[in-house]
């Protein structure tokens, strides 16, 4: 803390939050959750509980003359043995809706998980500090979005001028569910992720359910959908399924048909569009499981590979390109009588051109780049005039 300044500290509550759909005060803070106490019961899974609890989207919002600005957080990052270590997660600062500063914060906690027994050994550390200075002396609205890979625990929040809540700005609140790709994948930074950079072309809120590793179809996703209030609503199927080997197409139809009922019992109306996977060619043909791929990490590579053998297509095992089919069929289906779905096939927004282009670099998941091509076609399809997301819808 820069003691010369004359500190103000604002306690963290609810209102100076977005994107959070559950704040649990622990021994070590505020920690922002992206579902509900409930549907955190109904499951065990730690990998759900690792990407559920790191904040893709969630962002600190408040007015202030303050120049400068200090956010204590004890963070958590995940670790595997044998694989570098990858970059500090990304705080983005916005004054008035534009970037101005960029940081990262030391300390925390470390999960480091021994991929050979998947056993976890918490390795702990202190909190740190996330600090922007020389921000405008004039009343603005700051933004401070989370890391979107690092588990935070919000401690203080400090400036040197008094801060407020903004006022609701009116705006259209979007409501996304997807994998790892829409949780973050390799994004440069919290605002850079695919979703994020469509909710700022197309003008809206965003609420993002991107759970790395858990786009399951699992039912307490879909009552979390059902119960959070939104004016647009997506859902990403289908990556997970495949590369996690879930289940077959007997129960992927029903299981879709269930999932959409759900969340049409909270948003009969709600314009939903329906996204099918993008191109991911290890997946197009050839199902899951999908593993870490060892012989390339002895050479320094992180990539995965799928284990399945194509003809298993034949006993029902899912590949991409049968799951496009079938929720084209089923979309297809439901929206003689549900006018307001809606349907888009993922490879439009990154295809086997844009492979050729921007290859995936660990075969399954996206760079930063990448992501700004997905959210700039996404925005142009879903927000146009004739667009599920229009103002018109």
């Amino acid at each position: 803390m820069d003691s010369a300044r004359d500190w103000t500290v604002t306690p963290l509550t609810p209102d100076l939050l977005r994107g959070a759909l559950d704040l649990e005060r622990t021994e070590h803070g505020l920690l922002p959750h992206r579902l509900p106490a409930r549907a955190r019961a109904q499951c065990a899974d730690g990998q759900l509980a690792m990407a559920e609890s790191q904040p893709s989207g969630i962002r600190l919002v408040f007015r202030t003359r303050a120049t400068a600005v200090e956010l204590d957080t004890l963070r958590t990052k995940t670790a595997y043995q044998g694989v570098p270590t990858g970059p500090d997660g990304v705080y983005d600062l916005l004054v008035d809706g534009r970037l101005a500063g960029r940081a990262s914060v030391t300390g925390g906690n470390v999960l480091m998980v021994d991929m050979t027994t998947w056993s976890v050994e918490n390795r702990p550390g202190p909190v740190g500090t996330v600090r922007f200075t020389g921000l405008p002396d004039r009343e603005k609205d700051v933004e401070i979005w989370l890391p979107y890979n690092e588990m935070t625990h919000l401690v203080a929040l400090r400036t040197d001028a008094p801060v407020e809540p903004v006022p609701d700005r009116g705006r259209r609140v979007w409501l996304h569910h997807g994998s790892s790709i829409s949780h973050g994948s390799f994004a440069a930074s919290p605002t850079t992720t695919w979703p994020a950079l469509a909710a700022t072309l197309g003008g809206v809120e965003l609420i993002n359910l991107g759970l790395g590793g858990n786009a399951l179809l699992d039912p307490f996703t879909a009552r979390t959908l059902r119960d959070t209030t939104a004016d647009l609503l997506s859902v990403k199927i289908g990556i997970n399924l495949v590369n996690a080997d879930v289940m077959r197409l007997r129960a992927f139809g029903p299981a879709v048909h269930g999932f959409l009922d759900t969340v049409r019992e909270g948003h009969p109306t709600t314009p939903l569009l329906v996204v099918s996977p993008i191109l991911c060619p290890m997946h197009e043909d050839t199902p899951g499981p999908c593993v870490l791929d060892f012989a390339a990490l002895g050479e320094g590579k992180l990539e995965f590979c799928a284990l399945g053998d194509p003809a298993e297509r034949a006993a029902g095992k899912l590949t991409l390109n049968v799951i496009r089919d079938a929720l084209a069929r089923i979309v297809g289906q439901r929206a003689a009588d549900d006018p307001h779905l809606h349907h888009l096939d993922g490879r439009e927004l990154y295809g086997e051109q844009d492979f050729a282009e921007l290859p995936l670099p660990d075969r399954l998941h996206p760079d930063a780049e990448t992501h700004r091509r997905i959210a700039e076609r996404f925005a142009a399809l879903a927000f146009a005039t004739d667009g599920p997301f229009s103002l018109r819808a």
